[in-house]
């Protein structure tokens, strides 16, 4: 059974696009839920320092390995089928986190947050639907910004969420939050079922189609997955260090939260003209601009401690993954044809999310070990190596795929 018809009509586009905005609006809410608190969480229900960030990093975790199981089903059954069980697990997930917060059990709450895992991916897919609902692509990066739009929303639902609902339950605190993510999902439910998008592209290969090795060797995916890797991964990773570093440095919950805040609105903010700054300036260019905001995001944050330092730190990086990932996601666009695309886009995907998932396994240790500065001094030469690849290809002839 399929989502829809092949080639959705010019109105049935604008009512998809308007559907996974408010869809991206209400799934994007969870990661600054599960980031914000998890860390705090963590350091409370848990006995060792290091593993104070294991709930988050089995969040990314979750959302890896759930990135080709996801895309499997999105083929089997339709994206709409495999994003209607995306949320009914991110409620499944807000109630067992929020059960775990009131048996005092640290596995527990842990559980909950892996389980979001399967949500997250399904969410992060919401950009792909929005390349599939267009027809030209030349649209491509403005429907990728367009739907990333709705992350806008969710950058203020998220962390007013936990700011309002953390002391709701007294007895059990924080736990008021993971219901309300539990809630935010069962909402996204019926707007997911009014989607009405194309079918998958058929399994079988097309003329041409070519072996997702000899793909994944070709430079062009290497550049665009390489770039997506380290916006992702280095935003992901500082995310979330930095509510623990701030409450160390003695700032509040609640100006952590507020932190969590302005970053994520940096994040999605652009959305609304990166697609035209990428029709004008090239996707090479704006990815490029996304790296180097956030190696000056580690510049700001090495020059103190102060709350203007780290709000004005995660304000830079917010700017810079918005850049840095919508472009590489559009870059990634140059790399398949139509027949290739379920199994390249699910590839980009687990290598993004897993890499996040392993840096984020490693955040507190680090954050515990070296500290604040050093996790922003190290990340410096990674951006340095993959700004020098992408002008590398950019000088080098691409090679030319039939774009879906």
């Amino acid at each position: 059974m399929t989502d829809s018809a092949a080639t959705p009509s010019t109105s049935l586009q604008r009512r998809n696009l308007g559907l996974l905005v408010a869809t991206q609006s209400l799934g994007g809410a969870s990661p600054p839920i599960i980031i914000s608190l998890g860390g705090l969480v963590g350091q409370m229900l848990s006995s060792t320092p290091s593993a104070a960030t294991l709930p988050v990093s089995l969040y990314q975790l979750g959302l890896a390995l759930s990135t080709l199981p996801a895309a499997w089903l999105m083929q089997r059954i339709g994206r709409r089928r495999a994003y209607l069980l995306g949320a009914l697990l991110g409620v499944l997930s807000g109630m067992v986190a929020a059960w775990g917060i009131s048996r005092s059990d640290f596995v527990l709450f842990c559980l909950g947050t892996s389980l979001a895992g399967f949500y997250g991916a399904c969410v992060q897919s919401y950009r792909f639907a929005a390349i599939d609902t267009v027809a030209e692509p030349a649209q491509h990066a403005s429907a990728i910004s367009r739907v990333m739009v709705g992350g806008l929303v969710a950058a203020v639902i998220g962390p007013q969420v936990v700011i309002w609902t953390r002391d709701l339950l007294p007895a059990t605190p924080f736990a008021g939050s993971f219901y309300s993510q539990a809630l935010l999902a069962l909402l996204a439910l019926p707007l997911i079922a009014l989607l009405r998008l194309p079918p998958p592209a058929p399994r079988t290969a097309g003329a041409g189609a070519r072996p997702l090795a000899e793909i994944a060797r070709s430079p062009q995916f290497r550049v665009a997955a390489l770039a997506g890797v380290v916006s992702y991964g280095l935003m992901a990773f500082l995310m979330t260090a930095a509510p623990m570093a701030m409450v160390g440095c003695g700032h509040s919950v609640g100006e952590a939260a507020l932190g969590i805040q302005w970053h994520v609105l940096a994040m999605f903010a652009p959305s609304f003209f990166t697609g035209r700054l990428i029709a004008r300036f090239g996707k090479r260019t704006i990815t490029g601009l996304g790296l180097l905001l956030i190696a000056a995001s580690g510049a700001l944050a090495l020059m103190g401690l102060a709350l203007t330092h780290f709000w004005g730190a995660l304000v830079l990086l917010g700017l810079g993954w918005n850049f840095g990932f919508i472009g590489a996601t559009a870059l990634l666009t140059e790399c398949h044809q139509p027949a290739e695309r379920a199994k390249v886009q699910a590839l980009n995907d687990f290598l993004v999310f897993g890499t996040v998932a392993l840096a984020s396994f490693g955040s507190g240790q680090l954050l515990y070990s070296v500290g604040w500065a050093g996790i922003n001094a190290g990340m410096l030469p990674l951006v340095a190596l993959v700004l020098a690849l992408l002008a590398w290809s950019g000088r080098r002839p691409r090679q030319t795929v039939a774009l879906p």
